[in-house]
């Protein structure tokens, strides 16, 4: 039986990348299909999105949701998407090229060989490795990882990497509906989980490039989420809530 791999991209209006992106994808040396969660872009991604179905028939999906509703719900939607469909690879990543689709291969292949249950796209691991990122988000970022790992003690440099790749049977066993982060919390959250559940993880150092089109979807409330969220992972985890 064939072993499938799936890409989820969330977006919110991203109409300026998502047809470079797809195309990017579908036309890789390792065969993977592409998911699009769409919360409701006014710009019309979506329809993009559908179009672009009729050209590269069977290897681009599509959900639709109403309204923002958050980076972690669009990946849980994801994740259950491909549970359901038979994806054995399924990967996370952005749509504004700050990942590099090329990766792609290297992720799904770390995981394929046996090496890890959950590959993560590090922009940390080897030094740091982020071209334009102005000093200051550089700074709240690396910090963040530093604060995360401290209270957590989660073994992950990069603890907030939203580019990765996961066993079919990590999402099976990790309790989706039990994920309370939405924000970049959702990765910190994720790979908690993971690594708690005895999980093979390794970090595969990446170059993260700023992106050139469209809007940043970073905001306070979503740095304040994370803040709050890393202590309720911990207790949560330390009364066995989790």
């Amino acid at each position: 039986m064939e072993e499938k791999a799936l890409v989820i991209i969330p977006t919110y209006n991203e109409s300026g990348n998502i047809t470079k992106m797809i195309l990017h994808l579908t036309g890789l040396s390792e065969p993977v299909d592409v998911l699009v969660v769409d919360d409701g872009s006014p710009d019309g991604t979506a329809d993009i999105v559908k179009n672009m179905q009729k050209e590269i028939p069977g290897r681009i999906h599509l959900i639709e949701r109403e309204g923002k509703q958050g980076l972690g719900t669009a990946y849980v939607t994801g994740f259950k998407y491909a549970i359901e469909k038979g994806y054995e690879y399924v990967c996370e990543m952005d749509a504004d090229f700050s990942h590099d689709p090329d990766d792609i291969p290297r992720l799904i292949k770390e995981v394929k060989s046996g090496e890890a249950d959950l590959a993560i796209g590090s922009r940390y691991s080897d030094g740091i490795s982020i071209i334009n990122w102005p000093l200051s988000r550089l700074i709240l970022s690396y910090g963040a990882n530093i604060y995360a790992r401290f209270i957590t003690g989660l073994p992950v440099s990069d603890t907030t990497a939203g580019f990765k790749c996961l066993r079919r049977k990590v999402i099976e066993t990790i309790s989706l509906d039990r994920i309370r982060s939405n924000g970049y919390a959702f990765q910190i959250e994720l790979h908690f989980r993971v690594w708690k559940a005895g999980f093979r993880i390794k970090e595969v150092s990446i170059i993260f490039r700023e992106r050139e089109e469209g809007v940043s979807k970073m905001s306070k409330g979503i740095v304040r989420e994370a803040m709050w969220r890393v202590w309720a992972i911990k207790f949560r985890s330390l009364f066995g809530a989790l």
